[in-house]
């Protein structure tokens, strides 16, 4: 390896240590930034990282380090590289582990272990960290051999960005980070067993088009596979071309305009009227990256897309099939799948279609009941998005804060809205802002938190003080666990049971303590006003809107039912 790449650590030496090694094999792949927390086991690693090569995070959490390295994955579509000791700090990293896995997200996991004469000893700190994430990994290793590791990084960052995306661990007992060998990083990768199928067959291809040219309510279900392939462009021109109306997944948010005149809105548990009875209508349904989930279909196929012939195309041909009967299967990347579909597209006869759902949008959008007395939840939202013109990163936790955000903000460019799908963990938006910014430091990146889930990762505060970090928190805060007490309200006769969080801490006092610049707004004009100087101040900032504590999401459909009986507002509720 060239000896300007590797830092302060000079080439003299014929042989390199595993931690030496790892370090090198990082730099190879372009890493540029890896989020972290040391321990015993890893401090052979973080004593190579001692010499600056690559820039390093220190988190306050290793939850918040997996999670903003996953902000870092999915605001740039390159793998995000995590590290955390062993024991209890490998465990703390499972919620990140099993949070990307269902959102196909492209994470290296290393972690430490100890010296390998003792796993299996019960040692301290000592964890199957291999055993427990098996099934929330794409792939996982436990290198017992120096000689192997070059080897194993490489085709980690592989797995980890191929195919359908998701995380790979890497174990490395402390002995073999000590461990001396020769350096050589292979050039490339061959894995018996793993070649994923990228091309879509042309002949699938054909029967999309005859399918679509017969075609006279055909709709578009686009999910989280158009962001993570870069289909965005290819799908717009298909859309368009086709005249096919959208309908976008919480995780296909960002991958088509939000105010294009063909899409329809989220479909699904809280989306739109227009979106859900398209879904309700449509004969042909073009399902592209998606999952076709029961946030999506709640779980009712009795009552899903009835009507229509299903084409699914996806990487994964797992997901072809499992949820829904599908007519035509389109196995391959979803970026190569659209364009080789481009190519003699035909116009579906879509007009009255088209202008049908366009009218659906118009006559019953999202609504809600603003006031002059309370901060409205949905018109914070549509002032972040009226402040930045739509030009910012967005981060979400989990519950009503998210959805007010897939219904109030209208996204427009790719990769700018990151938000936990299917996992739903609460404590993500904070630190995977902070991954974000990182990626794009000329970005206005935005966190918005509810004060539930930004308790659960609050402690990252330090880390966006200590290296001034930009992100912009605004918290939702509504005094208790908001989803859940709608929940309890509308299906529980309003027996509301340990969603109280009046108390809490002051938000902007807390903030202060870590040295971080916060405001608190109760109204409009304070919001205005508050959210206008947050904006302008160069670091940090955190911005307290004190919510309406009753204020529930709507549209819904409640669990069990169909899209077809949907929950419009408060008088229906």
């Amino acid at each position: 390896m060239p000896a300007e790449r590797s830092g302060d650590l000079t080439q003299l030496q014929r042989e390199y240590s595993g931690s030496e090694i790892l370090l090198r094999c990082l730099i190879e792949e372009g890493v540029e930034v890896i989020f972290g927390y040391p321990g015993g086991a890893v401090l052979p690693i973080y004593d190579s990282l001692y010499h600056g090569a690559v820039k390093h995070l220190l988190a306050r959490h290793e939850q918040g380090a997996i999670h903003a390295a996953e902000g870092y994955a999915r605001a740039t579509g390159n793998p995000g590289v995590v590290i955390a000791t062993s024991g209890p700090g490998a465990t703390n990293l499972v919620t990140g582990i099993a949070n990307a896995q269902m959102d196909s997200i492209p994470l290296v996991c290393i972690t430490g272990n100890v010296n390998q004469n003792l796993i299996g000893t019960d040692a301290f700190q000592e964890a199957d960290i291999t055993g427990i994430t098996m099934p929330i990994t794409k792939h996982s290793y436990l290198v017992t051999d120096v000689r192997d590791l070059p080897r194993v990084v490489k085709e980690a960052f592989y797995i980890a960005s191929t195919g359908r995306p998701g995380p790979v661990l890497i174990d490395i007992p402390k002995d073999v980070s000590n461990a001396k060998t020769d350096y050589h990083y292979p050039e490339q990768v061959h894995i018996r067993g793993y070649q994923p199928k990228t091309d879509p067959h042309p002949l699938q291809i054909t029967r999309l088009h005859q399918a679509l040219a017969e075609a006279k309510k055909p709709l578009i279900l686009a999910g989280g596979g158009v962001v993570s392939s870069g289909a965005e462009k290819e799908l717009i021109t298909f859309a368009e071309k086709a005249q096919v109306p959208v309908t976008t997944t919480l995780m296909g948010l960002a991958g088509f305009p939000g105010k294009h005149p063909l899409w329809l809105g989220m479909p699904g548990m809280h989306g739109t009227y227009a979106a859900n009875h398209a879904l309700l209508e449509c004969d042909l349904l073009i399902g592209i990256g998606a999952r076709f989930d029961d946030r999506v279909t709640m779980g009712r196929l009795d009552k899903f897309a009835t009507g229509a012939k299903i084409v699914h195309i996806d990487i994964d041909p797992a997901e072809i099939g499992k949820n829904v009967d599908t007519y035509i299967p389109i196995v391959g990347d979803v970026k190569k799948s659209l364009s080789a579909s481009l190519d003699g597209l035909p116009r579906s006869r879509s007009q009255a279609w088209v202008k049908q759902v366009q009218s659906w949008c118009r006559e019953k959008p999202n609504t809600y009941r603003d006031s002059d007395q309370v901060l409205k939840p949905q018109w914070v939202i549509r002032h972040l998005y009226e402040s930045t013109g739509g030009d910012a990163i967005v981060t979400t936790d989990v519950g009503q804060h998210q959805m007010w955000v897939a219904q109030y903000f209208p996204f427009a460019k790719p990769r700018s809205f990151i938000t936990s799908g299917g996992l739903g963990a609460m404590g993500f938006g904070f630190p995977a802002a902070i991954g974000a910014q990182l990626a794009h430091p000329g970005t206005t990146v935005i966190s918005v938190t509810g004060d539930g889930g930004f308790q659960m990762t609050s402690q990252e505060l330090a880390v966006i003080a200590l290296s001034n970090i930009p992100v912009k928190v605004a918290v939702l805060n509504n005094r208790c666990l908001g989803m859940v007490r709608q929940w309890q309200e509308i299906f529980y006769k309003k027996r509301y049971s340990e969603v109280d969080l009046a108390d809490s801490p002051d938000f902007v006092r807390l903030a202060e303590a870590y040295h971080v610049k916060a405001w608190r707004a109760e109204n409009k004009e304070e919001a205005v006003r508050v959210w206008k100087e947050a904006l302008s101040h160069p670091g940090p900032a955190v911005v307290d809107f004190r919510i309406d504590s009753e204020e529930n999401v709507y549209p819904m459909v409640a669990p069990g039912k169909g899209l077809d009986e949907m929950i419009m507002g408060e008088e229906e509720s």
